[in-house]
């Protein structure tokens, strides 16, 4: 690695004003440790913070308002809580699935939200002999769209084709989420959908993610995260899904449709929400939410067979929801 200072923030307060030195927030390290140690930043911090010390950042609680998650709590710690488990499962489920047990280990719920993308050319690390100067590093242009593009974005790309990699995000964002932002100079709470941009997120250089915060959830609704991807361990999605679907009677009360992995953001699928809210669910209106998620689906050269696979998900989820 190229040299740099280390911080240890004893607070927030010293975590925030230590960013606006050019630093980097470390946690858990599972993904800045392997984008320093390849060189991939196309700016190398001058420190990197360490936020792990600062006491009491690792709570999962829940109060009359419904959830709170500190930034450091643990995706293991996710996927065990009891809470999270028996009234938040989705959540559960999709940071169980995230990579390894070791990484869920060492992981933690803020480092998932505001990790790199999984891009290739992105990614690409200058010691193999190549860099790809693309859009996310000050570039002009997305390599993806005249290169291998199987893993890109089928829906919202613009620019950059890079697909959001967190499973977390997904699963949030059919919770509706807010994120708990902690900055030097004012704090702010803004939607999880808000949070996400094409090129990353909305944190400025003096902020981080200080808490995430789940509403209290419709009674009745049931909760699912799928997640399609090529080894059934390890791997990041090539599609995934969070859905909180609440039927009665065989009819659609409500629908909340998030797909991961097609767009940059987690992509809220509204119009398959609208085709099935205060209908009976059948193979056909099923179906015909599936169809409506893709409607606006523009696939590169390499991954329109990510539509059928997003069609697949939509569709069991729908079905799932109406079995007793």
């Amino acid at each position: 690695m190229r040299p740099f200072r280390h911080i240890n923030a004893g607070t927030l307060d010293e975590a925030v004003a230590a960013r606006q030195e050019k630093a980097m927030i470390i946690a858990g390290g599972t993904d800045c440790l392997g984008l320093l140690k390849n060189k991939v930043l196309p700016l190398y911090p001058a420190a990197l913070v360490n936020i792990k010390n600062i006491p009491g950042l690792n709570y999962i609680e829940e109060d009359s308002g419904g959830l709170r998650i500190g930034a450091l709590a643990k995706l293991a710690d996710l996927a065990s809580s009891p809470v999270v488990r028996e009234k938040y499962g989705v959540l559960a489920e999709a940071a169980n699935s995230v990579a390894s047990p070791q990484i869920r280990n060492m992981g933690t719920l803020g480092g998932n939200l505001c990790q790199e993308v999984r891009c290739l050319y992105y990614r690409c690390s200058p010691l193999t002999g190549r860099d790809y100067f693309c859009l996310r590093k000050g570039g002009r242009s997305c390599f993806a769209v005249t290169g291998d593009n199987r893993y890109h974005a089928i829906l919202g790309g613009k620019g950059c084709f890079a697909v959001g990699p967190s499973d977390t995000a997904v699963a949030l964002s059919a919770l509706e989420a807010k994120i708990a932002i902690k900055g030097a100079n004012a704090d702010r709470l803004i939607p999880i959908a808000d949070f996400f941009t094409v090129l990353g997120n909305v944190l400025g250089a003096d902020e981080m993610v200080q808490e995430i915060q789940v509403p209290g959830l419709p009674a009745g609704g049931k909760q699912a995260f799928r997640k399609f991807r090529l080894r059934k361990a390890i791997d990041f999605a090539v599609v995934s899904l969070a859905s909180l679907i609440t039927v009665e009677r065989g009819a659609c009360e409500d629908a909340r449709i998030v797909i991961g992995a097609v767009a940059p953001t987690p992509f809220r699928a509204r119009e398959a929400e609208e085709a099935i809210r205060g209908k009976s669910i059948t193979a056909e209106t099923a179906g015909a939410a599936a169809n409506a998620a893709v409607a606006g689906a523009l696939p590169l050269s390499m991954n329109a067979y990510k539509i059928e696979i997003t069609k697949t998900l939509v569709k069991r989820a729908i079905l799932d929801a109406a079995r007793e």
